[in-house]
């Protein structure tokens, strides 16, 4: 993007997604409040702190927009993240961090995935609805399949899926 701007081509293609990227993380916490709609005294999971799994690099991570808004809100925030943690701790005041993704579920009115970690693909799902408070679930990354999720019992939202119909 930054190449195409400096040599004076137009890069609208990348603007627009560039823009509607931006638009999703802004997303998130309306979604968690269609589930939790009062987040004051609240306490809400995340999993995932960096910008893409495999990586420690915060930069545009979605969890710069979202810990800071949902703590706006009143919730209190449990994060885990396997690679983040270290650098997550010098951009955010007030997050307790876990070793485990079950650590930050327990006793949380709603889970946030915000990196597409393998480990959380391969989670054991009954684990993570009796770990939860409620068994909410806002999938920032469309890291679990709609219906399944559902018909496991979860309230659980997506992003840009359109009707969800995702299997």
């Amino acid at each position: 993007m930054r190449t195409m701007q400096d040599n004076g081509m137009p890069g609208l293609i990348l603007d627009a997604v560039e823009k509607v990227n931006e638009m999703q993380k802004h997303s998130i916490v309306p979604k968690v409040k269609q589930l939790v709609p009062h987040l004051k005294g609240k306490t809400i999971a995340v999993w995932g702190l960096a910008f893409k799994p495999k990586t420690d690099d915060m930069r545009e991570a979605p969890s710069l927009i979202v810990i800071p808004a949902l703590q706006k809100e009143g919730a209190s925030v449990r994060a885990y993240d396997p690679e983040a943690e270290k650098v997550a701790t010098s951009l955010f005041s007030d997050v307790a961090y876990f070793k485990t993704p079950y650590g930050a579920l327990k006793d949380a009115d709603c889970l946030v995935v915000l990196t597409e970690w393998n480990e959380f693909r391969e989670i054991d799902k009954e684990k993570m609805k009796s770990l939860l408070k409620e068994p909410n679930i806002v999938d920032g990354r469309n890291v679990y399949a709609m219906s399944q999720m559902r018909e496991m019992g979860f309230n659980y939202i997506g992003v840009g899926r359109g009707n969800g119909n995702r299997n």
